[in-house]
């Protein structure tokens, strides 16, 4: 799976653990070796990073005789350096959303087009539920599998809702929190399930087949049937845990929201998630709640319909940072971005910072919760609409929320964090922070009863704040 939050090693797991550094050690100066003494000499070059990845993940998992091996696709599917397997047991698409554009077009169709690139003849394939014209391009690419005229086309399936297979028992428990985590849960179960059918295992539902005869074209997709769960299915659901993804660390005052949405439907599913996870932490009995957002993007996404989509979430503090863990990563080749300069990404940060303060300004008038709050001897009164502090920095006219910038993500954690979390150090002394909203904030984050921080917009960003809050991910 890709990418790495803290180090490179989780994307390489067997029986849930990432490969030791050991065996990592191993595998990867004997595929390097191997690569290099047979490379061709006209154009003398190693595989890129993913790819030489991907070949050493093979390797490893043929060498260790795994009984079953799950690939994520890296981007799209077709042209997808892990798309050379001939014939899977099983494919699966999950819910499409738009992302890395420049590669694999600017269209739901066009993504779904490159999703469905890693279907095969003969070898079944599930998605979930998707819009309309996406599914029917789904639907399209099932049927070009053909390898002649004599091998069959891949029949292609629609998981049921979740919802079906609780029918008659107890509601499933997920351990990955999130709506849209259900429609994930759908589509494990039917892979799952056909890689148990195909191991020779009995009542798990059998699938109904497409008479030769009807063309996929000319009805919708087939729905899978649902089927009794299995003990270790419902057991398998429960205990899933995914870092980075809808995680939550309680850290004293400071409570630490993770999660690495970074489309539009992700980042939606990602606001639903967290203000439902906030709205059921314990209220503190005086009300000075505060809410944080740390914020990065990167690659071709839309910052701004990202960040507009954050804005309900009502945050007190906005900031901006690269996903470096430290201004110098020279010791830290793991989190390290060799494609991007610090400037490029500080440059960015500025723009979201912009980006924010301008959304904000739109939504005063607007939204009847953002009121103009009173300023009181260089604090704030807490506002009655929501009863949390807010503070507003000079400008023309008051502001909700202060969008700051940090330039490197242990800065922006220990500002945050004002050293009321145990596993980060507090920040400089007076004078690091010259702007009036950092060091006006200090003083909020300090004295209210729970800071709530939700980090997002980058699975890269939240593996440098993890590698931060979390120690014992490093080792």
């Amino acid at each position: 799976s890709s990418p790495h939050l803290v180090q490179v090693r989780e994307r390489i797991r067997i029986n849930g653990q990432p490969i030791s550094k050991d065996l990592f050690n191993k595998y990867f100066w004997l595929v390097y070796n191997r690569l290099e003494e047979t490379k061709d000499p006209a154009h003398a070059s190693m595989p890129a990073y993913f790819r030489f990845l991907t070949i050493m993940a093979f390797h490893v998992f043929l060498q260790e005789k795994v009984d079953l091996a799950v690939v994520e696709v890296g981007i799209g599917g077709t042209y997808d350096c892990t798309n050379i397997i001939r014939a899977p047991v099983v494919c699966g698409v999950s819910s499409l959303g738009i992302d890395h554009t420049s590669i694999l077009g600017d269209t739901m169709e066009k993504i779904a087009w490159q999703k469905g690139g890693i279907f095969k003849p003969g070898v079944p394939a599930f998605t979930v539920a998707q819009p309309e014209r996406p599914l029917e391009v789904l639907r399209e690419r099932a049927q070009e599998r053909k390898g002649s005229r004599f091998s069959p086309q891949c029949p292609l399936y629609l998981c049921p809702e979740l919802d079906d297979f609780e029918e008659g028992c107890r509601p499933l428990e997920l351990g990955l929190a999130g709506a849209h985590q259900r429609s994930n849960a759908a589509l494990a179960l039917q892979l799952a399930r056909t890689w148990l059918q195909r191991r020779g295992c009995q009542g798990l539902g059998e699938l109904k087949e497409i008479p030769p005869s009807t063309k996929v074209l000319e009805r919708p997709v087939p729905l899978a049937p649902a089927f009794q769960l299995t003990d270790a299915m419902i057991q398998g659901l429960r205990d899933t845990e995914w870092l980075g993804r809808t995680q939550v660390l309680s850290h004293g005052p400071v409570t630490w929201y993770l999660d690495g949405a970074h489309t539009t439907s992700s980042i939606q599913a990602c606001v639903r998630w967290f203000r439902q996870a906030a709205l059921n932490q314990d209220k503190p009995h005086d009300g000075s709640e505060v809410r944080v957002l740390l914020f990065n993007a990167t690659g071709d996404r839309d910052t701004a319909a990202l960040l507009k989509l954050l804005v309900p979430c009502h945050f007190d503090y906005a900031v901006f940072c690269p996903n470096f863990t430290e201004v110098s990563v020279a010791n830290n080749a793991d989190q390290q971005n060799f494609n991007v300069t610090l400037e490029n990404a500080l440059t960015r940060c500025l723009e979201n910072q912009r980006t924010w303060t301008r959304l904000l300004e739109e939504k005063v008038g607007q939204d009847p919760w953002i009121s103009s709050p009173m300023w009181v001897g260089g604090l704030l009164q807490p506002a009655p609409a929501r009863g949390s502090l807010l503070l507003v920095p000079p400008a023309p006219r008051p502001l909700n929320s202060p969008a700051l910038v940090f330039p490197c993500l242990a800065q922006a954690l220990r500002w945050v964090a004002q050293g009321r979390d145990p596993h980060l150090a507090a920040p400089v002394a007076s004078g690091a922070h010259p702007h009036p909203a950092a060091s006006s904030g200090a003083v909020l984050l300090r004295e209210a009863a729970a800071v709530h921080v939700l980090v997002t917009g980058s699975l890269h960003l939240v593996g440098g704040a993890l590698r931060l809050l979390d120690p014992a991910l490093s080792q």
